[in-house]
């Protein structure tokens, strides 16, 4: 009797099915290859994303190009705060800016000098006009005398900036041991201010908007500085942080006084001269012997004047 037995399975499988396998590896790597590529992808446009900072961000139309801000005491006489508005608003009208007047008193600044308040309104500006490029600040006791003038030429511009900045100086004259870089460039550039014979002059500023000026206006207010009584206040705190954080003076310029601070008294490097930016009555609110409202006058007619012209 012949029993039937099933054919004896080969060591050597037949062709098809070593293509199979083959097919499947290529498979699966193809996969893999696509997942990859596709992660890599989706990771070059996040990082292009995160690095194009607010360039990618669409800016409403009619956006002003900068914000003058002023910041204004209550106390002040009404002729003397129209006076200071309509200098700002004509010259915020000939740009495209917009002008902020803020009250000394809208801010918590509890046993602080009014002083203080300038460093809030600046960042309340940038509150109410989130994509506007530059913020302005200039004290009350100043007019702009060049109103042909803007920041983005006059100021902010990198070469412009590159060929005023003062490399390698003081930061507080005449022997402050932390100098302001050499190196920088004028596109790295976020606060412009100047220099007056006793130290930064923070009555005329530029700061431009955006993260950075968030952290530094959040850092010049902070309560710790404002608990340090410095005999000029908000002054002398800021030349503090300016010394010693280098993530503030990195990013620093200063330029000569007469671009963007000139004074009516003082040192002749810093005086005014007709065709000047700004003319700045330094010191008269706090000096009892003097009225800024009477010192104006003769500037506030020059002024009038020369926008008479524009008409």
């Amino acid at each position: 009797m012949h029993f039937a037995f099933p054919p004896r399975k080969t060591s050597h499988p037949p062709p098809y099915a070593a293509r199979s396998r083959s097919g499947f590896l290529r498979y699966t790597q193809l996969r893999n290859l696509l997942i990859l590529a596709v992660g890599a992808l989706v990771t070059l446009y996040l990082l292009s994303g995160l690095f194009s900072g607010s360039s990618s961000v669409s800016i409403p139309a009619g956006t002003p190009k900068a914000v003058v801000v002023t910041t204004l005491d209550p106390s002040l006489s009404e002729s003397y705060k129209a006076a200071i508005k309509a200098n700002r608003k004509h010259y915020a009208a000939k740009h495209g800016y917009a002008a902020f007047f803020p009250n000394t008193t809208d801010y918590p600044l509890g046993d602080n000098p009014s002083s203080w308040s300038l460093v809030p309104a600046m960042r309340h500006a940038i509150a109410l006009y989130p994509h506007t490029p530059y913020i302005f600040y200039l004290t009350s006791t100043a007019l702009i005398m060049n109103p042909s003038l803007s920041i983005e030429d006059h100021i902010m511009d990198p070469y412009r900036l590159e060929s005023l900045m003062l490399v390698d100086k003081p930061v507080v004259p005449p022997d402050s041991v932390i100098k302001t870089f050499s190196h920088l460039k004028g596109d790295r550039i976020d606060f412009v201010l100047s220099q007056d014979n006793e130290g930064l002059a923070g009555g005329s500023m530029v700061i431009r908007s955006g993260e950075w000026a968030k952290f530094f206006l959040d850092s010049w207010f902070d309560p710790l500085y404002r608990s340090y009584n410095f005999q000029k206040a908000e002054a002398h705190a800021l030349e503090h942080i300016v010394q010693w954080h280098g993530t503030i003076l990195a990013k620093l310029a200063l330029v000569p006084q007469r671009i963007l601070n000139s004074y009516t008294q003082g040192p002749a490097e810093g005086i005014y001269n007709e065709g000047d930016f700004v003319a700045n009555f330094h010191g008269c609110i706090r000096d009892s012997k003097r009225s800024c409202e009477q010192e104006m006058q003769p500037l506030l007619t020059r002024w009038r004047e020369i926008t008479d012209r524009e008409r």
